[in-house]
């Protein structure tokens, strides 16, 4: 028997039995649909998990360079040299930002120092955050902006006195007005606001919470460049922190390394100044999050599978009463030449059709339901490659093992006892 005029066979055997073959499709559809909208739910939460965490900023690709010396195993005869040279090199500051900046190829770089500054308002004082970092800090944490800009290069090159704000900050304190190109005093110092921060992407519209508390600290803020608080925050030039993001995981190793390489040759090989190794950590997490969920996919595809083994049950047994019904036509078949061969791919074609349709139906009427069901959570629901493969390969698989026992049945059949079978 050709390929084509199985199928074709087994097409006319399903249109004909048009309430029965539908029947049968409805338990394959409905277990496909299971299976492949459990895998789908999965995958999207662990999209989601991965995508805010880049972008806030955490990946495996994160080196926090804060300030401080790093442990250093010495004898008691070597503590004095190692005192005063703590006291002879300068902590990591400014100059190390740039050049680091010049030298390395990354993705991201910023440095931080945090201050604080008096904000009077209506006669009321208030303390608040006074932070200096450049615009790759705003990029980094995708924290868009809202009113304004972000500073502009000469700005942060110039150390200008200009400031972008939070957005719980410019909420608080410029409720229902547009704070751009005023002046705004915090302490001793005085800046023009060029820019307001959106409100946060990341921890709104029904979207995952991803280290609120930081995020919502953030849009506290008052942000300056960095190059003016170097200059005049008191600190004689030193930064709190300096972060610095590689452009693939892959580079990450690497540009540690050299950071390390760079800092201490102007740091006359003496480490004050120290590593959170917060790629490795990112790793370890990310791979624990990859290890709960595929255990957390096989349970649930485990569970959805019931429905399609029932379909298959369901595809069996209407496979078995087909041979009663089709005893003649086994008969006659076989009398005009049809091997048992042909009989079996007759029968296995019929069930793996069934298979096939049903599990085309359960993928697109998931994936309706994915769109419907992301629409209205505001949630991001795909329909990923890996889930649409195993519905159909599992739909296929339960067709052919139903199939396997009514095609070998059907092929055993005498043909003289086929042909004058009477139910």
């Amino acid at each position: 028997m050709h390929f084509r005029d199985g199928v074709k066979s087994a097409f006319q055997s399903i249109l004909s039995h048009k309430l029965r073959s539908l029947l049968t499709l409805t338990g394959i559809v409905i277990g496909v649909l299971a299976v492949v909208s459990m895998f789908s739910s999965v995958y999207a939460l662990k999209g989601l998990i991965k995508k805010n965490m880049e972008g806030m900023g955490w990946n495996q690709s994160l080196i926090i360079i804060p300030g401080g010396s790093e442990e250093i195993d010495e004898p008691i005869r070597s503590r004095s040299r190692i005192k005063r040279a703590r006291q002879s090199v300068p902590s990591l500051n400014y100059e190390d930002y740039l050049a680091i900046r010049e030298a390395l190829n990354y993705k991201y770089i910023y440095g931080f120092i945090e201050s604080s500054g008096q904000f009077r308002m209506k006669n009321k004082i208030s303390n608040i955050q006074l932070r200096a970092t450049n615009s790759q800090f705003f990029l980094n944490k995708s924290y868009l902006i809202g009113q304004g800009r972000y500073f502009r290069s000469y700005e942060e090159e110039q150390g200008e006195a200009v400031a972008v704000l939070g957005q719980g900050f410019a909420e608080q304190y410029y409720k229902g007005k547009k704070p751009v190109g005023q002046q705004i005093q915090l302490g001793r110092h005085r800046f023009t606001i060029v820019g307001v921060l959106a409100p946060d992407a990341l921890n709104s519209g029904g979207a995952m919470n991803f280290n609120s508390w930081e995020r919502t600290n953030d849009l506290q803020a008052v942000y300056v460049p960095l190059a003016y608080g170097a200059r005049n925050f008191g600190t004689g030039g030193m930064l709190h922190q300096l972060y610095l993001q590689a452009s693939s995981e892959a580079d990450y190793a690497s540009l540690k390394q050299n950071a390390r390489r760079l800092l201490l040759s102007r740091h006359n090989m003496y480490p004050n100044f120290q590593f959170l190794d917060i790629g490795t950590f990112m790793l370890t997490i990310n791979n624990e999050i990859n290890s709960f969920m595929k255990k957390w996919n096989i349970t649930l595809i485990a569970i959805a599978s019931i429905s399609l083994i029932v379909g298959g049950i369901g595809l069996f047994s209407t496979l078995l009463i087909s041979i009663q019904e089709r005893m003649s036509e086994i008969g006659i078949r076989k009398s005009i030449g049809a091997s048992e061969s042909d009989i079996f791919f007759y029968f296995i074609f019929e069930a793996l059709s069934l298979a096939f349709m049903g599990a085309v139906l359960g993928v697109l009427l998931a994936w309706l339901i994915l769109v419907l069901i992301g629409s209205a959570i505001k949630f991001p629901l795909s329909l990923p490659m890996q889930g649409v493969s195993l519905g159909l390969g599992f739909s296929l698989l339960i067709g052919f093992l139903s199939g396997l026992y009514p095609a070998l049945k059907a092929a055993a059949i005498d043909p003289i006892q086929a042909i004058y079978y009477r139910e």
